[in-house]
């Protein structure tokens, strides 16, 4: 499976981005997608994760109400809408890929590149 993200940038606070991950390969063999996110000198954390099949999502408490993670699996692609963006959601965001949900928060089988995103105040 390989995954390919997009739609990073620079934004001010209170705006919105929307990140893409188009998945390609052996899809079939994924449920789990999920976006992490990762800053110089910490661990990558997940941000927001869901089951395509059954659309269970998960949110880290940090972008609860604000993040929305979705997919159109009929195009293999997930979705990670941010709004409300805050300063310390600058980060490195990854896509990544899991047979499952749990699998997918806690170790993923695949990952797609990195894509910048800086939130300025």
């Amino acid at each position: 499976v390989q995954l390919q993200a997009s739609g990073g940038g620079l934004v001010q606070a209170g705006g919105s981005l929307r990140l893409s991950c188009a998945a390609s390969g052996r899809t079939f063999t994924i449920y789990g997608l999920g976006w992490f996110r990762q800053t110089p000198g910490k661990e990558r954390e997940v941000v927001a994760a869901m089951n395509w099949a059954s659309f269970s999502t998960y949110y880290a408490d940090s972008v609860k109400g604000r993040f929305t993670i979705s997919g159109d699996i009929s195009k293999n692609t997930v979705y990670l809408q941010m709004n409300s963006l805050k300063p310390e959601d600058t980060a490195v965001y990854y896509c990544a890929a899991a047979n499952t949900l749990a699998t997918v928060k806690m170790s993923p089988q695949y990952w797609g590149q990195g894509t910048l995103v800086t939130v300025s105040s």
